[in-house]
C-alpha cells in the first residue's frame, strides 16, 4: 500500500511535461501535489475513526478506489486538455486516498507486532518514503515511451492507475487483523509498558485530542517535519547556491544526485530510527531528532560552505529524522494512548503534516526570495531561514519534554488492561 501511494513524492517528474503540453507555470503545476498533501492530512483526520470502525480492509479498498481513480481522472482531464481535471483527480480525489491508505496498515501493524511497534510502522512508512524510488524511473520511461504530448501523459496517467489498482488490491486482500488478546509468544505488556514508562491503558480518539500529551505530539510531530521538509523541497537550489562562489561550485547532474541521496536517507531513516526507538524508547528518540537535528541545521548555517561533506552529511543527518519523525509518531502514540483508536488518533495528528508541507517550503523560499531581492547571494541566502528552523527544533524538543503518560480521567474503563482486547475495537468485516 505505502509503495504505492508513495508515488506522490515522484510528482515533479510529471511537472515539465505537463507545464509544456498544457501552457502552465510552475505554480500551476504543483497544484495538484500540494493539493494532494493538504487532502492526506484532512482525509486521515476525518477518515480515521471510519477507519477503526469498519478496519484496515475496508480502508484499503476506499484507499485504492481514489488513488487509482485519481489517476484516470488526472487522465482525462489531460488528453482533453482540461487542467481542472487533474487537479481534482489526483489532488482532491487521490489525495484523499493518501490520506486513507497512509493510516490503514498502522493500527493492524501495532496489534500484530505490540513488542515492536516502532519496527513494525517503520517498515510499512519506509514503503511510502521509498515509492518514489520506483515511480519515478518508472514514469520517466513512460513518458520516454509514450511521448510528452498530452496524448503521452494522458496514457502514462492511465498505466499508472490501472496497474496500481492491481497492486493496491493485493493489500486489501492480504490484510487480517490478530485474533483478540493475541500476543507474541513471551511478550509482557506491563514490563513493556512499565520499562517504556508510557501509558498502560487505552484512550479514544474523543478524549485523545483533549489532552496537552496529544498537542505537545502535534507541535513535535509539525516542527521536526517543516525542518526536514525545509531543505527537501528546495534541496537542488540550496547546495548549488552554497557553493556557487567557491572553488568547488555544484553542477546541475551533481545536484540532482544529492536529491536522490536526500530521498534515500529519508526513506532509510523511517526503518532505522523507528526499530532504534523500540530499544531506547520513544521520547529518547524525539531528543536525537530534535536536539541532534538542531545541531545539524547549527553546522549548516555556520560551516556548510566550508566543504561539500559537511553540507551533504548534516542534510542526511536531517532527512534521515525527517522520515523517522514519521514512522516513530505511531507507536509514540500507542505508548501514550493504547491501540484502541490509535489509527484516528494518527490521522488527527496528521493535519501537522499539512501544516507543515506549507510551513517548510513557505519559510525557505519566501526569505531566500527577499534575501535575493535585497543583493544577497550564496548562503546568506538562507542564513535566517536556518535559525528559525533551529528555533522551532528547539521548540519542538522542549514539548517532547513535556509529555507525560495521560491521566487517569481520559482513560477507556473497559480497555483500561494493556494487551486487552483491543482488537475487538477494529471490527474487520469478511477478514
Amino acid at each position: 500500500m505505502h509503495l504505492s501511494i508513495g508515488q506522490a513524492y515522484s510528482w515533479s517528474v510529471f511537472k515539465p511535461p505537463l507545464e509544456k503540453a498544457l501552457d502552465l507555470s510552475g505554480t500551476q503545476s504543483a497544484l495538484p501535489f500540494q493539493l494532494g498533501i493538504v487532502m492526506l492530512g484532512l482525509s486521515a483526520a476525518f477518515g480515521g475513526p471510519l477507519v477503526e470502525r469498519n478496519g484496515p480492509r475496508w480502508a484499503m479498498f476506499v484507499s485504492m478506489v481514489c488513488f487509482a481513480s485519481g489517476f484516470l481522472i488526472s487522465a482525462l482531464g489531460v488528453a482533453t486538455s482540461q487542467y481542472w481535471l487533474v487537479v481534482l483527480g489526483y489532488g482532491f480525489v487521490g489525495g484523499i486516498g493518501l490520506g486513507i491508505g497512509y493510516i490503514s496498515p498502522v493500527s493492524t501493524l501495532m496489534k500484530w507486532f505490540p513488542d515492536r511497534p516502532g519496527m513494525a510502522t517503520g517498515i510499512a512508512i519506509m514503503g511510502f518514503g521509498g515509492g518514489a524510488l520506483i515511480a519515478s524511473p518508472w514514469s520517466t520511461q513512460m513518458l520516454g515511451s509514450f511521448g510528452a504530448t498530452t496524448g503521452g501523459i494522458a496514457g502514462a496517467f492511465l498505466v499508472h492507475g490501472l496497474v496500481y489498482a492491481v497492486f493496491m488490491t493485493l493489500g486489501v486482500l492480504l490484510v487480517r487483523v490478530p485474533a483478540d488478546g493475541w500476543l507474541p509468544k513471551g511478550f509482557d505488556p506491563a514490563k513493556s509498558a512499565a520499562k517504556a514508562l508510557v501509558t498502560t491503558a487505552n484512550v479514544s480518539a474523543r478524549n485523545a485530542i483533549r489532552t496537552p500529551q496529544f498537542w505537545f505530539l502535534w507541535v513535535v510531530l509539525c516542527f521536526n517535519v517543516t525542518a526536514g521538509i525545509g531543505i527537501l523541497e528546495k534541496a537542488a537550489p540550496m547546495i548549488q547556491d552554497f557553493f556557487a562562489h567557491t572553488a568547488t561550485p555544484i553542477s546541475v547532474s551533481a545536484a540532482a544526485g544529492f536529491v536522490a541521496l536526500l530521498s534515500l536517507a529519508n526513506m532509510t531513516g523511517r526503518i532505522v530510527w523507528s526499530s532504534t526507538s523500540d530499544l531506547i524508547g520513544r521520547k529518547n528518540m524525539y531528543r536525537v531528532y530534535l536536539g541532534v537535528g538542531a545541531v545539524l541545521y547549527l553546522v549548516i548555517s555556520l560551516w556548510g560552505d566550508s566543504h561539500t561533506v559537511v553540507f551533504i552529511l548534516c542534510a542526511l543527518g536531517i532527512l534521515s529524522f525527517y522520515g523517522g519523525g514519521f514512522a516513530t509518531v505511531p507507536a509514540y502514540l500507542k505508548d501514550l494512548f493504547g491501540t484502541f483508536q490509535v489509527g484516528a488518533i494518527h490521522g488527527r495528528l496528521l493535519t501537522a503534516w499539512s501544516v507543515a508541507g506549507v510551513l517548510g517550503p513557505l519559510i525557505v523560499n519566501a526569505i531566500a526570495d527577499s534575501q535575493e531581492a535585497a543583493g544577497k547571494t550564496g548562503p546568506d541566502l538562507y542564513t535566517t531561514s536556518l535559525y528559525i528552523m533551529i528555533g522551532l527544533l528547539v521548540v519542538g524538543f522542549l514539548s517532547n519534554e513535556l509529555i507525560r503518560p495521560v491521566k487517569d480521567k481520559y482513560h477507556e474503563p473497559q480497555l483500561a488492561t494493556v494487551g486487552g482486547p483491543e482488537a475487538m475495537a477494529t471490527p474487520q468485516g469478511g477478514s
